[in-house]
């Protein structure tokens, strides 16, 4: 293993709680006693209620809409609808403006905004929704995207067409190459709608303001290009618009798009009062966009002993009524589609559709977790038809440092996927679970089985995610630092827009500034607008792009520390546990003793390498400025009588680069490793000719404690010279590996082809 190199002049003192300590959340002890204040909690004296009328229909013309006896209802302050949107009718998030604020003329999904009603309770806004009059003509929906590409033009949710973007990759020659091949599998792959299932749903305050503008405290995931959305549909230039980051209930991509941000700053401005809204349960389901559903068709061939000759691929994202983030989604589907492995030989067209199905953008490992599924089944049908084992066909094909990927990017930094998979193959197995406790059985204490019919099974899983943004993007975070001395101690205030969204991001900004600054005592500012963008916490980025935005930014504040110490102290070399230090490890001074009454202070702004756009007509590019690689071994036991699973245990190895903090990091695997079980056995959302049939967490299923089994963790640190400290993000990657590991220890459990996720009972038994 290669061990990371700590850069001269940021020695953190053991215990201080720097990069590499399991430092504590600072929100931690308020979120686990219930006293942190998430978006839903806001409240202003004199505030009215928010609600939204939505389309009951996924595809309808608008008629006529009456607002009069909504308006008649005492209590009532405001109806709009989309006569009343005083800027840009539209917005989106990738610079595709085609998400009306209001419906107007049509709606294109079922739960679309119509209509939003300012209230003095929440149950007369409620109740007013009832009273507006809407006439709609009734459409057929379009909900096959595979129809949707045979015949764009006929099948056009969008004036635009029915495809949001087609992205081909071509390497080699894939017809001479399958004249070659000694064995040939191939299968289609399905993939349900996932949801994000953050337990804070949308919610927010906007106050008018007295400059004719708006103050806007929301839970987001991208405090700024909310504000590059918002503004123009308000028709207010930037500077009148104040954003704050509420406290977020969770996120995972769900929160990258708009929900109530408009809505609320168009009433409170009608009002001239505050305005919250909040959603409920059922809201919040078609409030925002879920992870694309995928169909996928999958050809390989390989030589005799099991090296890939080629891949020929093709998979179709279903984006829903709108662009949202698929044209990202589908890139990072196109240029990961075959995964961390040599393949010369590669057809990959990768299609992005518009359909009258629920809008889908981003979520946790968005475009890679639908390819993975399809792709690690791939590996496991031709180790099987090659006669070798699930860890051997990976091995021979692993990708490693120099290898090329789909897109001709060559992987530079460590890619110790053989290593790894070694790793993961000899850890322990669980052993055999007592089966006089029903807890221990598939379907828990509430099902029949007593442990007759149950098999176990064992799969593994290989995930390769990209790593901030990608294709060209300008990808920047920034960073304000302020080092001052208040009440005698030297304290350093960290400003950033950086959304906390539960990830820690919080604890490893402070972890961060101590270890550079050498001081104990660290504040972290709200994220709002009075400082430059930080861009999106997604995309695993922050720990890497707002955490080198900070350590930055804190150089700069040390280098002005230093200079104003040798003023005095000539030998001053660099700072640590709150003391000027000199080269010979003296120390010579305190670091409120040369602070006195100065204050330093910088801001800083961070960008990663430069990526490029993939070529249109064959993909190639670099594409990406980093990757992460997660395994996993999965261990199930399955009733094949009655179709039940119990995931016994998940195994994972996981190159993070560095770790900055070892519990958060865990937390981060497991987590991702939940959301991927989720994806693998119980959760869909249910769609039959574009309604939502199960928006609600009682009929929408996600892993509980009870589900989710016990882990084994293998945290490697090949250290990636181009990233700050070597980190690498972890967030996503475990959610690709699990879910496809898991479904292949079920097939192994019952022999069943499972080429589809969730796994349902009828699936297995």
């Amino acid at each position: 293993m290669v061990a990371p190199v700590k850069s001269p002049g940021h020695v953190a003192a053991p215990g201080i709680g720097g990069v590499g300590e399991s430092a504590a959340r600072p929100d931690g002890t308020l979120k686990v006693a219930g006293e942190f204040a998430y978006a839903s909690d806001l409240w202003i004296d004199g505030m009215l209620w928010g609600a939204t009328l939505r389309s009951p229909h996924p595809r309808a013309l608008i008629r006529a809409i009456d607002i009069g006896p909504a308006l008649a209802l005492p209590g009532v302050r405001a109806v709009l609808t989309h006569e009343d949107v005083p800027g840009r009718a539209a917005f989106g998030v990738d610079g595709v403006e085609d998400q009306p604020v209001l419906a107007s003329g049509q709606v294109r999904h079922q739960g679309e905004p119509v209509a939003i009603v300012a209230a003095d309770h929440p149950e007369t806004a409620r109740r007013a929704l009832e009273l507006i009059g809407v006439r709609y003509e009734v459409l057929e929906p379009i909900t096959d995207a595979r129809a949707v590409i045979a015949d764009p033009e006929r099948l056009k949710v969008q004036d635009r067409g029915g495809v949001t973007r087609y992205q081909p990759v071509r390497v080699g020659d894939v017809d001479a190459a399958r004249e070659r091949a000694d064995v040939v599998v191939s299968s289609e792959f399905e993939v349900g709608i996932q949801d994000q299932a953050f337990l804070g749903p949308e919610a927010g305050l906007a106050i008018p303001s007295e400059d004719g503008g708006v103050d806007l405290y929301v839970s987001t995931q991208w405090i700024h290009n909310d504000l590059k959305q918002i503004a123009p549909c308000l028709g207010l230039p930037e500077e009148k618009i104040h954003m704050t980051l509420a406290g977020v209930g969770g996120a995972f991509g769900g929160r990258e798009d708009l929900s109530m941000q408009i809505h609320a700053a168009m009433l409170a401005l009608r009002t001239g009062r505050p305005v919250k809204m909040s959603y409920n349960r059922y809201e919040s389901f078609f409030g925002h966009v879920h992870r694309h559903p995928a169909l996928m068709r999958y050809e390989y061939g390989a030589a005799s002993d099991g090296r890939l000759l080629y891949a020929d691929v093709e998979i179709v994202l279903d984006g829903g009524a709108y662009t949202s983030s698929s044209l990202n989604v589908v890139g990072n589907a196109a240029s990961l589609g075959v995964g961390p492995y040599e393949i010369p030989n590669i057809r990959i067209d990768a299609y992005g559709v518009y359909t009258n199905n629920p809008p889908c953008g981003a979520m946790r490992g968005f475009g890679a977790v639908q390819a993975c599924f399809a792709y690690e089944s791939m590996m496991d049908r031709l180790g099987e038809a090659c006669g070798l084992g699930p860890v051997e066909i990976r091995r021979r094909n692993a990708v490693s440092q120099g290898s090329r990927l789909a897109t001709g990017q060559v992987i530079e930094s460590p890619a110790p996927l053989a290593p790894m998979l070694s790793r993961l193959e000899t850890m322990p197995m669980p052993p055999e679970l007592d089966a006089s406790d029903p807890r221990n059985l598939p379907g828990g204490v509430s099902q029949a089985t007593r442990g007759e019919g149950v098999v176990r099974g064992v799969g593994y899983g290989v995930g390769l995610k990209n790593i901030c943004f990608s294709e060209g993007f300008d990808d920047l975070a920034t960073a304000r630092v302020r080092l001052e001395v208040i009440g005698g101690e030297a304290t350093a205030l960290v400003h950033t827009a950086a959304a906390e969204v539960g990830q820690g991001l919080v604890t490893i900004q402070a972890q961060i500034a101590r270890t550079e600054l050498g001081v104990q005592r660290v504040t972290i500012a709200p994220a709002d607008t009075g400082v430059g963008d930080a861009g999106s916490s997604s995309a695993s980025r922050q720990s890497y792009m707002s955490g080198g935005a900070v350590k930055a930014a804190c150089e700069a504040v040390r280098a002005d520390l230093l200079d104003l110490a040798r003023r005095s102290l000539p030998e001053a070399a660099h700072v640590a546990g709150g003391k000027i230090v000199a080269a010979s490890g003296a120390v010579l001074a305190a670091v409120e003793d040369v602070l006195g009454d100065t204050v330093i202070e910088h801001t800083r702004e961070y960008h990663h390498r430069a990526t490029e756009r993939m070529d249109p007509v064959t993909g190639q590019g670099r594409s990406h400025t980093q990757l992460a690689l997660c395994v996993h071994r999965a261990v199930v036991d399955v009733d094949v009588d009655l179709g039940l699973v119990k995931v016994v245990e998940l195994a994972a190895v996981q190159d993070v680069g560095r770790i900055l903090n070892r519990q958060a990091l865990e937390g981060q695997i497991h987590g991702g490793s939940a959301q991927g079980l989720g994806l693998a056995v119980m959760e869909e959302i249910l769609v039959t000719d574009g309604l939502v049939r199960n928006p609600s967490f009682t009929d929408y299923l996600i892993p509980t404690i009870l589900d989710m089994p016990p882990m084994r963790l293998d945290i490697l640190e090949y250290p990636d010279p181009e990233a700050p400290y070597g980190l690498r993000g972890a967030g996503e990657p475990p959610t690709l590996s699990s879910t496809p590991a898991i479904v292949a220890a079920i097939r192994d459990a019952t022999g069943r082809p499972l080429t589809r996720v969730p796994v349902r009972p009828e699936h297995v038994i």
